[in-house]
């Protein structure tokens, strides 16, 4: 009997020197947002941050979430519904931050002659850098790149669809201005602007041709708009949301007339504008007595479902 113990002794202390040396998986790090600072062409000098989730599909969506004046990256990361969409779909966000200082703090860049042309340079340049990394490192589909923001950033996701229409395929904006609304850096801050001050109004076709003139000769197809504004924002007027549609929807060769109007949600109303083959091309969303406040709840996951990347 005491062999027999002996024996299960040996055999039982074995079994636990194997076992300490069989590796035990860690745990999985959770998705985190991170910062990049070597993502190439950097005309803007602007810092990089981006988030990967951790379920992705091999190819998959890229957004671009931008700030407004006086925000950073992590800060619109934070406050907005873009990196717990992306975990919920699986999509990439890079969220730049931009660093020209102007009267409103830091701000991107929509008002110099670099911005408003394609390979001008500028802040647009650099964020092509970012997605040019997102598709190399992260192997992001080029085919599925999306552009939003809010103020600042709503107006420099207007000037990206406008300048690099061969990049993004859609855009959401908030707050934001037509592209080439400002005229000039002394022509930012609202207390001179022309732009802002209430009294902007030019046509359908020189807004259009606004767009047009940023990337002469392009051809190709043009990325679908999403915009948005709140009907009492006291910094940039609503009368702006206005302009943006008679820009885009002329961009696209459509009639100002929505082919559709509904509220998707209370105190939402939407007007679209669809081609002859019933492809939403513009889309606005005014936001009954909302301030400049925007996006709300609700609304980043509407500007997702209309780039088509949240599986509907």
């Amino acid at each position: 009997m005491t062999r027999i113990r002996a024996a299960l002794a040996a055999i039982g202390s074995g079994l636990l020197i194997a076992l300490a040396g069989i590796a035990v998986p860690a745990p999985a790090a959770a998705a985190e947002l991170v910062e990049v600072t070597n993502f190439g062409d950097n005309p803007g000098n602007l810092r990089m941050h981006i988030y990967v989730p951790d379920s992705t599909p091999a190819s998959p969506a890229i957004v671009v979430a931008m700030h407004g004046c006086g925000g950073s990256g992590p800060g619109f990361a934070g406050s907005s519904e873009f990196i717990s969409l992306a975990d919920q779909h699986g999509f990439v966000v890079i969220f730049p931050t931009a660093t020209k200082q102007t009267a409103m703090g830091n701000c991107f860049d929509v008002w110099s002659p670099e911005s408003k042309t394609h390979g001008g340079g500028s802040d647009p340049a650099s964020v092509v850098s970012m997605v040019g990394y997102a598709e190399q490192q992260h192997g992001g589909d080029p085919g599925r790149v999306f552009a939003t923001g809010s103020s600042s950033g709503g107006m420099e996701t207007q000037a990206l669809l406008a300048v690099y229409p061969d990049v993004f395929q859609a855009g959401a904006s908030f707050m934001g201005v037509p592209f080439t609304c400002f005229a000039n850096e002394a022509d930012f801050p609202p207390w001179t602007s022309q732009c802002v001050n209430g009294s902007m109004d030019r046509t359908p076709q020189q807004w259009g041709d606004a767009v047009r003139a940023a990337y002469p000769g392009y051809a190709g197809d043009r990325p679908r708009v999403q915009l948005w504004h709140g009907t009492a924002d006291p910094l940039v007027p609503y009368q702006l949301q206005g302009e943006a549609v008679d820009q885009w929807t002329n961009v696209f060769g459509l009639s100002r007339t929505p082919t559709s109007t509904d509220q998707p949600q209370p105190g939402w109303t939407r007007d679209r504008f669809a081609d002859s083959g019933g492809t939403v091309q513009v889309e606005a969303v005014s936001v009954q007595g909302a301030g400049h406040s925007l996006p709300m709840g609700g609304m980043g996951a509407a500007a997702v479902s209309f780039f088509g990347i949240d599986g509907t």
